[in-house]
């Protein structure tokens, strides 16, 4: 896609940090921007800040089906078709998974998981019934390759929209609509503070906040990547049509560790009986998907 101009986004977590990043962005690019937040005063304030009549704020829970598609009806009603959308709203629990309740889960799954899904299947079929072409960016994280003993169910979420994002890619690529991952490592965002915004209804087995540990996590994200050198480097993206953005060069090299021991885990293994059988099979699939990849960057 190489020009944006004219066209309409919608960013989710669009109030702070990445997503607000995404909005000052776009708006160089000559874009209409709905930035859609689920705390009104973060919009309000997010909003002060930025001097262009080509800007709405919209207050949505991600996780509300109902709440997307009406945020979707009044954006498109105000600014016009949209075309680029960023789902990039996401919380995060500094627990490991087995410390962990039913509504834990529901809360990360309900912003990290089903935010992503919500944004594609309110705005993708419209995308798709126009014609016009787009882009999605969906913003997972290094977590998304890279674990540790926590945050599990982050970890969870993430390796689930990278999953979803590449799938989607491929089905996408046929109808002009582009689809990225964003997996950036440590951001000066307020991902720290995610308590704040939990549910009421989904705070049954939550532990306590633990406010020193908070104030470290803040201490850390403060030392964190500026979201506009984010940004930029995601229109950057956007415009070659990539897509994996890894906008933190620092983990390249871990990343090859990881992949390395995913290969190491392979044994030669005797031929069983269905083994010839299996491989006829796979090349087909393997063809398919090498075609699939093609296409998505427009080599074909």
């Amino acid at each position: 896609m190489q020009d944006l101009a004219g066209r309409t986004a919608f960013v989710t977590g669009g109030a702070n940090g990445i997503g607000l990043g995404f909005v000052r962005a776009l708006l160089a690019e000559g874009c209409k921007v709905a930035l859609a937040d689920i705390r009104q005063d973060a919009i309000d304030a997010a909003l002060a800040t930025l001097d262009n009549q080509d800007v709405i704020g919209v207050q949505l829970d991600v996780a509300s089906r109902d709440g997307f598609a009406a945020a979707a009806d009044r954006v498109e009603a105000e600014l016009g078709p949209v075309s680029l959308v960023f789902n990039n709203a996401g919380v995060n629990l500094f627990q490991t998974i087995d410390d962990s309740s039913y509504d834990d889960w529901d809360w990360l799954l309900g912003v990290n998981l089903h935010g992503v899904i919500n944004g594609v299947m309110t705005f993708v079929p419209r995308m798709k019934a126009r014609g016009g072409g787009g882009h999605v960016v969906n913003t997972a994280s290094m977590a998304a390759f890279l674990c540790g003993p926590q945050p599990g169910i982050y970890n969870t979420t993430k390796f689930a929209v990278r999953g979803m994002s590449e799938s989607l890619r491929y089905s996408l690529a046929k109808h002009g609509i582009g689809v990225s991952v964003l997996c950036p490592g440590l951001v000066k965002s307020h991902i720290f503070a995610s308590d704040e915004i939990r549910p009421d209804d989904l705070k049954a087995g939550a532990k306590a906040v633990d406010a020193t540990a908070v104030g470290r996590l803040e201490q850390l994200h403060q030392a964190g990547m500026e979201p506009d050198v984010i940004a930029a480097r995601v229109i950057e993206a956007i415009h070659a049509n990539r897509f994996y953005i890894f906008s933190h060069p620092e983990f390249r090299d871990e990343l090859r560790e990881v992949f390395d021991d995913v290969l190491e885990a392979f044994r030669d293994y005797p031929e069983d009986a269905g083994f010839q059988q299996r491989l006829a099979f796979e090349k087909m699939r393997r063809d398919g998907y090498r075609a699939a990849r093609q296409a998505a960057r427009g080599d074909e």
